[in-house]
């Protein structure tokens, strides 16, 4: 259960677009035909900020919202493994004008810095001081999917109190007895590519799924990359994506998560199954949204973003509903 980019053949058209080499273009924009409301989106670019976070810089992007007493709430959206905060770039300005609203990139990911080492622990002390640097306000409500709903539900359990829900994106959590044996990935070794083209023509997405929004994963992967001295390469640190990430009792913090929780997956995950979701469910408070996604996969923010966005504002307006 990864949303790690990664450097593999594709048939991708970005591999035969030369005219993503030229300079005068904008190595983010992407080149695909994209709907009206993607385009709106990103005309509502969030802020690029940073934090430290125990010396190592943390970088977000920030959405204002309403000023109070308008404002609902503050959101945290956290992305998946070797991902970005780019990743909700295109969903968050659906929230904007209730929430204020903040993207981080986890450590060694995205624009973020690096560490000697990584876990859920120090991640969510991360998540911890982007909320308070975003301001993000007194009621805060943290989404995060894949790996990202794996550290926002340890981010949960150890800082519940001072959360109001977390949400929790095609995370599977499964029981002790039924984890799931994961090879060793050796990913220490930046590959580099001569050209952008080249190299977005490499990119995929983990698990691997077929995903009729070409524009958003082409999206994904332009934010996945950066250019240096020897070529183009992909911004992760390949010591932040070592299987031990995996390892952690999940189960556990789950359990003891001190604030709401809710569930989102795509009804064709092949990672997240029905099973899954009820042992979840059984380890999350009595009457908790469970929600399933029709026509969704694993990367059920690419497969149908603007049901996920509906999903998502049902939780929030039902808890808020009963505050």
């Amino acid at each position: 259960m990864d949303t790690t980019p990664a450097a593999a053949p594709s048939s991708s058209p970005a591999s035969e677009d030369q005219s993503l080499n030229d300079p005068m273009i904008d190595p983010l924009a992407v080149s695909a035909d994209c709907p009206d409301w993607y385009r709106w989106a990103m005309a509502q670019p969030g802020q690029s900020r940073q934090v430290d976070a125990d010396g190592c810089p943390i970088h977000y992007l920030l959405w204002d919202g309403p000023a109070e007493p308008e404002r609902q709430a503050g959101l945290l959206f956290v992305h998946g493994g070797g991902g970005h905060g780019h990743w909700w770039s295109f969903l968050a300005p659906f929230f904007a004008n209730h929430y204020r609203v903040a993207a981080p990139d986890l450590s060694g990911m995205g624009d973020s810095g690096r560490r000697d080492e990584y876990s859920a622990e120090i991640r969510s002390a991360e998540l911890a001081r982007v909320i308070e640097d975003a301001e993000l306000g007194p009621e805060v409500y943290v989404i995060g999917h894949s790996f990202g709903g794996l550290t926002a539900t340890r981010y949960a359990q150890m800082y519940g109190e001072d959360i109001t829900g977390l949400i929790i994106a095609d995370s599977p959590i499964r029981a002790p007895q039924t984890q799931v044996a994961r090879k060793s990935r050796q990913m220490g070794n930046k590959r580099h590519y001569p050209d952008l083209a080249t190299a977005l023509g490499r990119f995929r997405l983990m698990p691997e799924q077929s995903c009729e929004n070409t524009f958003l994963v082409e999206h994904i992967g332009r934010h996945s990359l950066m250019q240096e001295a020897d070529g183009w390469t992909w911004k992760f640190d390949g010591n932040a994506m070592h299987h031990r990430r995996f390892t952690e009792p999940y189960h556990e913090y789950l359990a003891q998560v001190k604030c709401r929780t809710g569930l989102i997956y795509g009804d064709k995950s092949a990672l997240l199954t029905l099973e899954i979701a009820s042992y979840m469910t059984s380890l999350m408070a009595p009457g908790s949204p469970v929600i399933s996604i029709p026509e969704a996969q694993h990367h059920l923010t690419l497969d149908q973003p603007m049901a996920f966005v509906t999903a998502v504002r049902a939780i929030l307006n039902g808890w808020q509903s009963l505050a």
